[in-house]
């Protein structure tokens, strides 16, 4: 039963995040093959277009880079909210004994990082991207995972989702608390009292969609004006959403019964593709009984996981990723270095160091058939830090061109080393797997003939 509900529900959760993952690759390398042509110029020039509306007294305009990072990223944001509150509800992080493991090993992926990048760095102009190196890329960690098939245990795959997860919460206090902007305190009270207000009328009344879309955009708008950048809307509308359905299923069976025997007894004419009165009656309760008993929460993120998935990150990629590279020195070689470096050693050490001690002091356990050279592969694989670290960056570096061009460089490096390297650990300790286990069959086929 747990193998039928549970297991292909996140199997189909993994392959959308290894799909996603080869269109972020995909957009990227677009990105950057589009910056570094004769074209560039066009590339960069795209991005600063002015777009938006105007009232009488008052307008938004913004370029479409900003659009996408403050308008498509709080979608992403708000899928993200939705996936944390699942989790910290019924999933594997929902009690300490599930959430232990790869909250150690999220607690050292963040620590680590961030110390040696303030250790490394050598200007008081470059000390606030520390929060870059410290987020974790899943979509891209994931489809890393996809190429290795059945090499790694569905286990594997599941510590890291939890590990990134538990990732996300920090990366999203971390933008909330330090890479806010002037905060307009007016403004975070009227959104908080909007954010309080839906929350009411969604455990009070009933979840509505329409309302939620509509405030979502008033909210989202008084965010963006106090300061506080407005993906932080997004995580925070998300723990408004109800997860408990209205209806449990023993009861919209029975409804689903009666209702389908009531138009089971319809004489139905072909000729005609009108419904009557009364049978579009009975369509209506049929929606009204499937609303109710699916999970607001899981609808909206199953619904929204694609949009963000397969459009919004290869969007946010496709804009952000283009850096054009050149030998000219116009790059912060330290910042880049102190970058690459912070991902791919300062993860590494920081998640397999964490994992360790846990373990050894029993703090934690090793997830079932997962072995600690398969977690080395994983704190590896944490150093793909792409999508939460270039946005982090634009967000350190705002108005600083070299500096967040140096920083996306530093974090293409870092995370295409990382990945080359928890690829390689994973493949040889699986196939070292592989090679132990046919040896222990022939010497358990040896003593059978024997």
């Amino acid at each position: 039963m747990i193998k039928r509900i549970i297991l292909p529900p996140f199997q189909k959760f993994v392959k959308t995040e290894s799909l996603a993952g080869m269109l972020l690759f995909g957009a990227t390398i677009i990105a950057l093959i589009w910056a570094n042509s004769p074209f560039g110029a066009y590339y960069e020039a795209l991005w600063e277009q002015t777009i938006g509306i105007s009232f009488e007294d008052y307008e938004i305009k913004k370029p479409i880079i900003l659009w996408i990072n403050d308008g498509l990223m709080a979608v992403f944001f708000f899928v993200i909210g939705l996936e944390l509150k699942r989790e910290l509800l019924i999933g594997e992080i929902n009690s300490a004994k599930k959430a232990a493991f790869p909250l150690i090993a999220a607690l050292g992926g963040v620590i680590v990082p961030v110390i040696m990048y303030l250790v490394l760095n050598q200007s008081p102009e470059t000390e606030k991207g520390w929060g870059i190196p410290m987020a974790t890329d899943i979509a891209f960690a994931l489809a890393l995972l996809g190429t290795l098939g059945n090499r790694v245990p569905l286990s594997l795959k599941i510590f890291l989702t939890a590990f990134a997860i538990i990732d996300d919460i920090a990366a999203v206090l971390v933008i909330a608390i330090f890479y806010s902007g002037n905060i307009t305190w007016l403004y975070i009270v009227y959104g908080g009292i909007l954010i309080a207000l839906l929350g009411v009328l969604y455990y009070t009344k009933k979840y509505s969609f329409t309302i939620g879309i509509a405030l979502a955009v008033v909210i989202w708008f008084l965010f963006l004006k106090s300061g506080v950048h407005p993906t932080i809307a997004g995580v925070l509308l998300a723990f408004t959403i109800p997860l408990k359905r209205r209806l449990n299923i023993k009861m919209y069976s029975h409804e689903l019964e009666a209702i389908s025997k009531q138009l089971s007894d319809v004489q139905d004419d072909d000729e005609r593709h009108l419904l009557t009165e009364a049978e579009a009656e009975h369509i209506d309760n049929l929606d009204g009984l499937t609303f109710e008993v699916r999970s607001p929460l899981q609808h909206l993120e199953h619904k929204l996981h694609t949009l963000v998935a397969y459009i919004i990150l290869p969007i946010f990629a496709f804009a952000n990723a283009g850096v054009a590279i050149s030998f000219s020195g116009n790059y912060d070689l330290s910042l880049m270095g102190n970058i690459a470096i912070s991902l791919l050693v300062g993860k590494f050490l920081g998640v397999a160091l964490f994992s360790y001690l846990g373990y050894k002091l029993k703090i934690t356990e090793l997830p079932t058939g997962v072995n600690f050279n398969q977690i080395l592969g994983i704190a590896a694989i944490a150093g793909i830090g792409f999508t939460m670290s270039i946005f982090i960056d634009n967000l350190a570096f705002q108005g600083t061109p070299i500096y967040i061009n140096s920083a996306k460089v530093g974090i293409i490096i870092g995370s295409v080393t990382s990945a080359i390297l928890g690829y390689s650990i994973l493949r040889f300790s699986s196939a070292k797997d592989n090679l132990e286990n046919e040896k222990q069959s022939a010497e358990l086929q040896e003593v059978t003939e024997a």
